[in-house]
């Protein structure tokens, strides 16, 4: 059986909504970006998050002294109605000690290829590309 999530959101006024996860944590939404983020920003939020973890976790794995990761997401949207994203580039900045290129290259491709759900659920229809850099601490 396929593993099942569930969320609610409620209007809230204007173009505001509270969505709350089926584990209990909330996050507000505004169409109109003044109060909140948007929901489209919050998918670019999603995919920088989700690759963020399987970069941590695979470096932590192997061993690297990480002592902080960023991602940067850029995403381009269509000109027309609906406008989806097209083009979503990852940067990940990741900061440590001694951290071996060979490391992040791998811990990304893994996160791009194989681990990241957001980015491979965007994928189909969006073209995603990724690049790194490291900062000796």
């Amino acid at each position: 059986m396929a593993a099942a999530m569930k969320a609610t959101v409620n209007w809230r006024d204007g173009l505001v909504f509270d969505a709350t996860s089926g584990s209990g944590h909330s996050v507000t939404m505004d169409g109109n970006k003044a109060d909140a983020a948007s929901p489209m920003e919050l998918v670019l939020m999603a995919a920088g998050g989700c690759s963020s973890v399987d970069v941590v976790s695979i470096l932590e794995k192997a061993r690297q002294q990480v002592s902080g990761v960023r991602c940067e997401v850029n995403g381009e949207r269509a000109d027309a109605v609906p406008a989806v994203f097209t083009k979503v580039h990852l940067h990940f900045v990741v900061t440590g000690h001694n951290v071996a290129d060979k490391h992040v290259e791998r811990a990304v491709a893994l996160s791009a290829d194989k681990y990241c759900s957001v980015a491979k659920m965007l994928e189909a229809s969006v073209t995603i590309t990724h690049s790194y850099s490291i900062e000796e601490q």
